[in-house]
């Protein structure tokens, strides 16, 4: 039996279903228009959770609340700009004192830019470090500092394979997920004692906009394939189950933990 976002003890028969369940949970997901974003989006509403999506394009922000609402999601929309600490902070206390708690918060947000490290553009990389690793900071203490009052809470911020391994061309993005995964072990270093859980969700190679340049590469395609164990790029629908563990109470004695979701890449030479 679930209690409170913990599994009660002593109970001769567990109902397993509710393990995977948001039913009364509000849901905030960063950068969720469109991609890994919004497929977690549409994944935890579908297990019951009401969705807050966020964005700063408010014409794809809107088109990706109305898909959602058409498939009976129960939607908000919440536009801020994540890498603004002050913004992001103004947004979620101004939701949670004009709408209801924020219970599960995905820090999703993300970019990418591939160039030589030798020729890598300044602005590129302050703005890669702005939207990939100061945003989950930003918004990860807005919502924390309500959750440390509640005692209760759980964050899932997005990493990556390229938090443990790198690739040429974009050294900074991997040194931005490496700087997630470890912020993600201190928030839950932090946070665990007032009963927050925090993790981190680690994607491999899917099928995304960010990637798209990638997946039309016939040559790229076939070295990933040659190099994951699974022998194929991931459907961004395959993320769900896991963010939805970590999310939900199945996942009340997990914190600090990176899972990857990357076909084996990670295990394999």
């Amino acid at each position: 039996m679930v209690n409170g976002g913990r599994i009660a003890q002593g109970t001769a028969r567990m109902d397993t279903d509710r393990l995977f369940r948001l039913d009364g949970q509000t849901a905030l997901i960063t950068g969720s228009s469109r991609g890994i974003g919004f497929a977690l989006a549409r994944g935890l509403a579908g297990a019951g959770a009401s969705i807050v999506l966020n964005g700063r394009g408010l014409d794809c922000l809107g088109e990706a609340a109305a898909e959602l609402r058409e498939e009976g999601g129960k939607v908000e929309e919440l536009a801020f700009d994540v890498t603004d600490h002050a913004a992001a902070r103004e947004a979620v206390d101004r939701y949670e004192s004009e709408i209801g708690p924020i219970d599960v918060l995905v820090n999703n947000a993300g970019m990418q830019h591939r160039a030589p490290l030798e020729d890598f553009p300044a602005e590129a990389f302050e703005r890669l470090m702005s939207t990939n690793l100061a945003s989950v900071f930003h918004v990860g203490q807005a919502v924390a500092r309500h959750m440390i009052g509640r005692g209760r809470g759980k964050i899932v911020n997005i990493c990556s394979v390229q938090s443990a391994l790198a690739r040429p061309g974009i050294a900074p993005y991997t040194a931005s997920k490496g700087a997630v995964a470890n912020l993600t072990k201190g928030m839950a270093t932090d946070w665990a004692r007032h009963g927050l859980q925090v993790n981190g969700l680690a994607p491999g190679y899917f099928k995304t906009e960010l990637n798209a340049a990638l997946v039309a590469d016939a040559a790229f395609s076939d070295w990933l394939a040659r190099r994951t164990p699974a022998g194929r790029w991931g459907d961004v629908e395959e993320l769900v189950a896991a963010c939805l563990f970590l999310a939900g109470p199945g996942s009340s004695f997990v914190n600090g933990h990176i899972l990857y979701v990357d076909g084996g890449i990670t295990a394999s030479l």
